[in-house]
């Protein structure tokens, strides 16, 4: 069929415009310079999704300087004309895209990166960043007012970064919804122990230093990552339940304490497998540092970190986080309780499984210690606010949440939630929307009002 010459030019009128819409659709855009955190807004990156990082790392822990070259693997999740890491305080001096030097700008904590080329919608493409400085650790009233981070020691650093301090020591997509395997390695001076997340693969020393290399498989949030570095006794072995085990301990702190970090441990993990689920990772351990100055310990992924806080309900808890916060991370910081209150919770079960005393017990003991007109009860611990995501009430209240609901729905329903919430989200992120919606599904009950109550409607509630 023959088309008329008017009808011919409409023809090519339409399709002129259809490839305009077209080529506007998929021009390349920048990424965005945060996830949108409420809390922490320009915290993590837009356009991409981590994959994996390479992180090789030189400490002087007589001058505090770190080197380092970090190497991402991410896959673009929109056609990328640029895109942003986050990194604090340290300078930058050069920056490649698949292996091609790129250009970059720097607005504060944001390194904006501009590839020869944009990257296409669906792309793996690596960026390699080196930089070098000295690290400085974070304050302020976010973690009990102490400081946090990269925070040097008599002997070399302790490394715990909760919840925005990864980007202090290595260019990264600092938000927990975006997690990626590692591998880190660390030059130190020989005679110390560089100390990381997963398994070791290598350690070797060379004219006068000592070369290590861990390797983290498993998903991980950045806040997680370590590179603890100083003087260390190590033992390693495996719990009574097979899981490999890595426990660096101090030596000046080798008899400070009767606590056995090692048999805490090993008997932690294997009960909390039972009661959870399997362990999700391929290490468990402890990594113990005369850093009193820290005053808190952190869910190191693999191997938790305890400065001046070693006892085994500290240790109880934060094994319990290599399931709640580790394996299963927040989607946004305002669902913190997900990590912080199963924690403590789970230092209640700790306790009934010891038989010192029952968890209904331990709720009772909390709730009437604090009476009506407390502050605690104002806390609102489904959304605690930035500066106060780290309250007493998110912890306590947050574990008096899950007794109520253990007693709401029984035992059998509540058993076997814990470990469908922590399979359904293994390495992945959830919210709280995620675990009501599960425990109703599980329980077959409504429990709207429970969890309204109890973590959204400031003042004590009445039992």
């Amino acid at each position: 069929m023959a088309l008329s010459r008017s009808a011919r030019l409409g023809a090519l009128a339409t399709a002129a415009a259809s490839f305009l819409v077209v080529a506007a659709s998929s021009a390349p855009t920048p990424g965005a310079p945060g996830l949108g955190d409420p809390y922490f807004p320009r915290l993590g990156n837009g356009g991409y999704d981590a994959r994996h990082y390479d992180l090789r790392l030189a400490y002087a822990p007589d001058t505090g300087r770190l080197d380092g070259r970090t190497t991402l693997t991410a896959r673009a999740t929109q056609r990328l004309s640029s895109f942003d890491l986050d990194l604090q305080q340290l300078e930058v001096t050069a920056v490649r895209v698949d292996g091609r030097r790129a250009s970059f700008t720097r607005d504060g904590d944001e390194i904006t990166v501009t590839p020869r080329r944009p990257l296409a919608e669906g792309r793996d493409f690596t960026v390699s960043v080196t930089y070098g400085g000295v690290p400085q650790a974070l304050g302020g009233p976010i973690v009990f007012g102490s400081a946090y981070g990269w925070m040097r020691t008599g002997d070399g650093v302790f490394v715990v970064c909760e919840p925005n301090a990864a980007s202090t020591w290595f260019p990264s997509s600092d938000h927990p919804a975006d997690k990626a395997a590692y591998d880190i390695r660390i030059k130190a001076p020989r005679g110390l122990t560089a100390v990381s997340n997963g398994r070791l693969v290598s350690t070797y020393d060379k004219g006068g230093s000592t070369y290590t290399h861990w390797r983290e498989s498993k998903p991980m949030a950045t806040y997680l990552a370590t590179a603890t570095i100083g003087k260390f006794d190590v033992r390693t072995g495996r719990t009574p339940g097979g899981i490999p085990i890595y426990v660096a301990v101090d030596p000046a702190l080798k008899n400070a304490d009767s606590v056995d970090v090692y048999g805490v441990t090993a008997a932690v993990t294997d009960h909390w497998s039972r009661v959870f689920g399997p362990y999700p990772f391929e290490e468990t351990g402890a990594i113990v540092d005369d850093m009193p100055q820290a005053g808190f310990s952190l869910e190191v992924q693999s191997k938790p970190a305890y400065s001046a806080v070693r006892d085994e309900s500290t240790i109880v808890h934060e094994l319990a986080h290599q399931w709640f916060g580790d394996s299963v991370s927040v989607a946004q910081w305002k669902d913190i309780w997900l990590n912080e209150g199963f924690a403590t919770y789970a230092q209640w079960l700790w306790a009934e499984h010891r038989g010192t005393r029952s968890a209904h017990d331990s709720f009772l003991a909390g709730y009437r210690a604090r009476p009506a007109d407390s502050p605690f009860w104002q806390i609102k611990v489904g959304d605690p606010q930035r500066d106060t995501m780290f309250a007493s009430a998110v912890y306590q209240r947050g574990a008096m949440t899950l007794q109520m609901l253990r007693e709401r729905i029984g035992d059998p329903a509540f058993f076997t939630l814990l470990p469908a919430w922590t399979k359904r989200y293994r390495y992945g992120n959830a919210d709280t929307a995620d675990f009501i919606r599960l425990a109703e599904r599980v329980s077959g009950r409504q429990l709207d009002d429970l969890f309204d109550t109890w973590l959204f409607t400031p003042g004590k509630p009445a039992l």
